[in-house]
């Protein structure tokens, strides 16, 4: 596991190193890893309803650029991309979060527990991951906010983001399996942004979050 707050950038590139040195943008790829940080995401999509598989759509004429090989779970909620830290869904808040890279974040605004999955780049294949992770922005509480991991209906652990440290809004949570495959992730936060409410460090009862980048290694056929 790896994890941080506060100044991120030296544990987020020890986890890329471990997921693999090598940047993979299109499919056919061995070895290395993927990123998603959505700002790829085109005009026309931000602060509307993303598609689930948005990067791994497979269509012919699809963009081999957003074959990256991950999924969400679409009946678990409605995820979008904003540039202006969701303040279209929720006014109250929308000051408590900051992007990690570019302008973009990403969240599931209607639901507060979800699956991500995996399929092979560049096909609709179910895939298997060693490792995951994401940049998480406004954890203001530990214990909170969680990842768990499953080898189909097997759970490897449930692991804990770290809230933020003074001077930085950010927080990241990795983990790798040596031995065991990933073919689903389960992300928990406090709070959904739909529901209006202020956040926690606002006056709130919820430690609302929303995320940034997401790191794994290149899925392979299950």
């Amino acid at each position: 596991m790896v994890k941080a707050t506060g100044d991120i950038t030296e544990k987020l590139n020890q986890f890329r190193n471990i997921l693999g040195i090598q940047l993979n943008s299109v499919p056919g790829a061995i070895g290395g890893r993927r990123e998603i940080n959505w700002d790829g995401v085109p005009a026309d999509l931000v602060n509307k309803s993303l598609p689930s598989d948005f990067f791994n759509q497979v269509d012919i004429g699809s963009s081999q650029s957003r074959q990256r090989g991950f999924i969400y779970a679409s009946v678990s909620g409605e995820f979008r991309v904003s540039n202006n830290g969701f303040n279209a869904v929720n006014p109250s808040s929308a000051g408590e979060f900051t992007t990690f890279s570019g302008d973009n974040a990403f969240a599931n605004i209607s639901s507060s527990l979800w699956d991500a999955g995996f399929q092979v780049p560049g096909e609709a294949i179910a895939a298997s991951v060693k490792g995951f992770g994401i940049v998480f922005s406004d954890v203001d509480l530990d214990n909170t906010n969680s990842l768990e991991f499953f080898n189909e209906d097997k759970s490897l652990g449930k692991f804990f983001v770290p809230a933020k440290t003074t001077g930085s809004n950010f927080s990241f949570l990795g983990v790798y399996f040596k031995n065991e495959k990933v073919t689903r992730v389960r992300v928990a936060h406090d709070g959904k942004l739909s529901d209006g409410q202020n956040d926690i460090s606002n006056g709130g009862t919820k430690d609302l979050v929303v995320m940034d980048d997401f790191l794994y290694d290149e899925p392979v056929k299950k």
